[in-house]
């Protein structure tokens, strides 16, 4: 499956509502590399365990220089009930008209037990500090899968 993004093209802008109230953008993050993990659904066990592995690595992210933001449909009530259960210090930016989604290529048919539905493909995104897309994990697995955005993000 292609992917709509293409290393050291320009990532696609955007401005989402953010838990904990507030915005979140590409423009304030200018000069800093970002990483955007997109997941499907708040408090389910895979995204819950790629959260809490991001959040465990934040101090690691910010020393190098990174922000991490989560992305998904879920509304922003749903993330602050997220952040607040498993006391996660990340941003998580709400979708909820899918416009990033689609922008970012993630959001997807899938198939579960033989129905098809739409929904988001679990991808992370690694912006520069020029905000153009420096690396793309498709279909991503969670175990060790931030230790290994972390280390691409010290290489940057």
């Amino acid at each position: 499956m292609p992917h709509a993004l293409e290393v050291g093209a320009p990532a696609p802008d955007f401005e989402l509502p953010a838990a904990g109230g507030g915005a979140i953008g590409l423009r304030e993050l200018r000069g800093k590399k970002v990483v955007l993990y997109f997941y499907p659904k708040d408090d389910t066990s895979g995204c819950t365990a790629e959260a809490i592995a991001f959040n465990g690595l934040r101090d690691e992210f910010e020393a190098a220089g990174a922000v991490v933001v989560g992305v998904s449909g879920d509304s922003v009530e749903s993330h602050d009930k997220f952040r607040a259960k498993y006391d996660l210090q990340l941003a998580l930016g709400s979708d909820e008209t899918r416009e990033m989604l689609q922008a970012y290529g993630v959001w997807v048919e899938k198939s579960m037990y033989g129905r098809k539905s739409m929904g988001v493909a679990r991808t992370t995104v690694l912006i520069d500090g020029e905000g153009r897309v420096a690396r793309v994990w498709p279909k991503v697995k969670v175990p060790g899968h931030a230790d290994e955005v972390l280390s691409a993000v010290k290489e940057l």
